[in-house]
């Protein structure tokens, strides 16, 4: 199948990126030209205003990433044309699910609908046009959405799954260099090429050569630095829980969370949620609220950093998460409603599975003298990530500006009891 190209797309990260004409028939297509209408990280332009940058730019970004992978020396040899195309594909459309806001949106469809982005991305490649254009180039729809959800079952070409989602997928590399770029919180360079390079196949896994190790540990930092300065910074936080409420509250009259077609759904970008947003009695006043930067405030922070499962998802519970927000409600006099107790497992957080790092979640592997390959644990051979394994949980409580001071002073009586035990410090 000799490639035809159409051209290039210029991207602020990597320069120019090379598209064919087959790739061009499904990034013309509607599903993905929607991802022009989808902010990548709503809510952090409040603290960062170069953050306007899209899903779009992101997946063409992994698009090229992923075709980087299969180009590397080792994995080019075990993968056919038909493979390279397949997974540059479904890392383009890898995030063609997402809603308004993107994982804002997220928050909904998992409490109405027990939905995730992944689920609504795997119906939109087997039931909107996307079907027919990747049927007209010979893939199968079926396949390719499985591959781009990371989902295909005991398939013997299971890294290719990982390439577009696994432990170090080129998501993740997309975003530690993009979202940082677009914010100007770059916190430390990570190499993503040398990585790339040094990915390999073992036993049907990716895995990453030892040689790659302190870019590999500079990437691990790099993604918790941004998780506490970028995704869960208070600020953005604060924009992305009153847009989550909004949508909660106008869900009834909009029916947001009642589409039943593909069509309906990808009807919804940031623009057109955002005007019905603005014109619907419920959510108006939170929206005149964001129109003028008047954000929730915090009233309180505490970080946790836990080795144990467990308590990261009490956190995690609703029923624990109200009860508490009740407590500090009756201490401060104030009405429940008016606070919000907010941590990282709730599911508007980009990635908040992958804040858990357990000591085999990177396969790694070393070359003896022979040129074999041995599978190593990462957790013995870095000290940083032995170190950093673990939940990284940030209690918040958020009111309004004017219960700022009683909420502050009720939730220090409350939550000062939670044992020094679970505040494992570096």
């Amino acid at each position: 199948m000799a490639k035809t190209y159409w051209g290039e797309i210029k991207d602020p990260v990597y320069g120019y990126i090379y598209i064919t004409e087959r790739e061009k028939e499904v990034i013309d297509s509607y599903p993905v030209q929607r991802l022009r209408r989808l902010r990548q990280l709503a809510g952090a332009e409040y603290v960062y205003p170069g953050a306007n940058h899209t899903r779009f730019e992101h997946s063409v970004g992994v698009m090229y990433l992923a075709g980087k992978v299969v180009e590397n020396s080792h994995i080019s040899q075990i993968v056919s044309e038909e493979d390279v195309e397949a997974v540059r594909i479904a890392g383009l459309l890898h995030d063609v699910g997402h809603g308004p806001f993107s994982h804002v949106f997220e928050h909904l469809l998992t409490k109405k609908l027990n939905k995730t982005h992944e689920d609504i991305t795997m119906w939109l490649i087997r039931n909107s046009e996307l079907k027919d254009v990747i049927g007209r180039l010979g893939h199968r729809p079926e396949y390719i959405a499985e591959l781009a959800a990371g989902s295909l079952p005991g398939n013997p070409k299971a890294f290719l799954n990982q390439i577009v989602r696994g432990s170090i997928d080129v998501d993740k590399l997309d975003f530690v260099v993009r979202d940082t770029y677009h914010t100007g919180a770059e916190y430390g360079f990570v190499d993503i090429f040398r990585l790339i390079h040094s990915l390999d196949v073992l036993d049907g896994n990716l895995a990453v050569d030892i040689g790659a190790l302190s870019t590999l540990e500079s990437f691990i930092i790099a993604r918790i630095e941004s998780f506490k300065s970028i995704y869960f910074h208070r600020v953005g936080r604060a924009a992305q829980i009153m847009l989550a409420t909004a949508l909660e509250k106008a869900d009834a009259e909009l029916g947001l969370s009642a589409f039943k077609t593909p069509e309906e759904y990808l009807a919804m970008d940031d623009y057109t949620v955002w005007t019905m947003l603005k014109n619907c009695r419920e959510s108006s006043p939170i929206i005149r609220d964001l129109e003028r930067r008047r954000l929730l405030k915090c009233a309180y922070e505490q970080t946790f950093y836990v080795k144990d499962k467990t308590v990261s998802s009490i956190f995690g519970a609703e029923e624990f998460r109200n009860q508490i927000r009740d407590r500090i409600a009756k201490n401060a006099k104030v009405a429940p409603n008016a606070i919000v107790i907010d941590v990282p497992t709730v599911p508007s957080v980009p990635y908040h599975h992958s804040m858990f790092m357990e000591p085999m979640e990177i396969p790694v592997f070393s070359k003896t003298r022979n040129g074999k390959k041995e599978v190593r644990r990462l957790s013995e051979i870095s000290g940083i990530f032995e170190v950093l394994k673990g939940f990284i949980n940030i209690l918040r409580v958020y009111t309004d500006e004017k219960n700022r001071a009683r909420v502050a002073e009720a939730s220090l009586k409350v939550l000062g009891e939670i044992p020094s035990s679970a505040k494992i410090s570096f």
